[in-house]
């Protein structure tokens, strides 16, 4: 007569394979494939769902019993994690109903899950919880499915640690980096090294520029019709500078000389005339004031064709760019044409974009590298700084920085050359030198 089984040893086995399916488990999803679906093996159930723990503290939905994917905005993952929320953090089994349940979630839990609920609280070896399991029946649960349960789920929160834990953890790196006497001397060095005091500076790009340039306008309405000059030349006081198209103005000028000769000829007969007729003298008068008239015309027309030439008013550089863009090109009264420079009176023009902006008092050093001579810089201190910005010849909005060069650098640098200068502002030190880009960028995007 064969031996009868033992009633507990299938129980067993289905314990160690359970077990042994948690241990081969490689990823988290995995494991909570074995647990909302493979448990069921020790104890019936209806309904299974399993929570991770984030980061943060907080239970994550991961599976659910039946289901490959778990979607977290539906009504039934809303309301369950609701439950799991609410339910106390203890470690082992808690044997649930539904009176036990909140009164706001009891609506729910008669809609969603059957009377009798197991929560199972996964805990890791370090005695912190890692995940949350519910199983869900209609019957009650028996002591010895309790008992089997509790111990594989001992198994599934060492196993659920193990898989959601990085392999080296920052913090244990760190701490085994500072436990070197190396690192630790390194890092009061890099302390030391980011409090070094320096000044904040920018960098942007620049020309030479004249800081007191006097503008050369065009007198009248007219057409540009000829330079008598080339850009970024030498003139003297009284040279010519350029001219308006005066053909319309001779042709005014002739007609003003005949109509003038016309009037002192009339001007004329009716003098001879007042001499032998006493009538004759009222016509004189008149013809006396049309030659004073005409005078007046002639005189208006030479002095428009003198200002068609414009010449310059002092000694210096002209300044202005390629000729064949103003010849021919109408222009009005007052339309700034060229400038007339001191080459003496040069100074640095900084473009500075507002994004690299610093706080400028006036004497603050400015450091010009022009490409034509990179390796000798020359200094300048700052005399002004614009208001408001404005738009750069490289479509940059930027503000307008002034400097006027000290010593014999004013020598070396003709107008129009340019290059990069380096505008140096308050003292501060390295760190917040090295780090305020990225700060500024940071607070950009979050408001902080």
């Amino acid at each position: 007569m064969s031996e009868r089984p033992h009633p507990a040893v299938p129980a067993l086995d289905n314990l160690l394979h359970l077990e042994s399916r948690a241990f081969a488990a490689t990823t988290p999803e995995s494991l909570g494939f074995t647990i909302v679906n493979e448990t069921s093996v020790l104890a019936p159930f209806r309904q299974a769902a399993l929570f991770l723990v984030t980061p943060l503290g907080s239970l994550a939905l991961s599976h659910a019993s039946g289901l490959v994917n778990v979607a977290e905005d539906t009504p039934y993952a809303v309301w369950l994690g609701r439950l799991a929320a609410a339910l106390p953090v203890e470690p082992g089994m808690q044997q649930l109903q539904i009176a036990n349940a909140p009164e706001e979630l009891v609506e729910g839990w008669q809609e969603w899950l059957p009377a009798h609920l197991l929560a199972c609280n996964l805990v890791g070896n370090d005695g912190k919880r890692v995940g949350l399991a519910l199983y869900a029946r209609d019957d009650p649960w028996q002591p010895h499915e309790l008992a089997a349960l509790e111990r594989i789920h001992e198994t599934y929160g060492y196993c659920a640690q193990a898989l959601t834990r990085s392999p080296t953890p920052w913090k244990s790196l760190v701490a085994k980096v500072f436990q070197r006497r190396t690192a630790r001397r390194a890092l009061v060095a890099a302390i030391v090294v980011l409090l070094i005091p320096v000044r904040l500076s920018a960098v942007a790009p620049a020309e030479v520029v004249a800081l007191n340039s006097v503008a050369i306008a065009a007198p009248q309405d007219g057409v540009v019709g000829a330079f008598h000059v080339q850009p970024n030349s030498p003139v003297k006081a009284g040279d010519k500078l350029f001219s308006l198209d005066d053909r319309g103005l001779e042709s005014r000028r002739e007609v003003a000389e005949r109509a003038l000769a016309s009037a002192r000829a009339d001007l004329l007969v009716a003098q001879q005339k007042a001499f032998d007729e006493t009538r004759s003298k009222g016509e004189l008068a008149a013809a006396e004031g049309r030659v004073k008239e005409k005078e007046a015309e002639l005189e208006l027309a030479q002095g428009t064709l003198e200002r068609v030439t414009v010449r310059a008013p002092a000694d210096g550089v002209i300044i202005f760019g390629d000729a064949n863009d103003w010849l021919g090109r109408p222009v009005q009264t007052g339309e700034r044409i060229m400038q007339l420079a001191d080459p003496r009176d040069a100074g640095v023009l900084v473009w500075l974009p507002v994004a690299d902006a610093i706080n400028l008092d006036p004497g603050a050093p400015i450091r010009l590298f022009l490409h034509t001579q990179p390796l000798s810089p020359l200094a300048a201190s700052l005399v002004e700084t614009s208001y408001q910005p404005v738009q750069s010849p490289a479509g940059v909005a930027s503000y307008r920085v002034r400097g006027r060069f000290d010593g014999a650098a004013t020598s070396s640098a003709r107008i129009g050359l340019r290059g990069t200068a380096r505008v140096s502002g308050d003292w501060t030190i390295l760190g917040y030198y090295l780090f305020r880009r990225p700060i500024a960028a940071v607070r950009e995007w979050t408001g902080l």
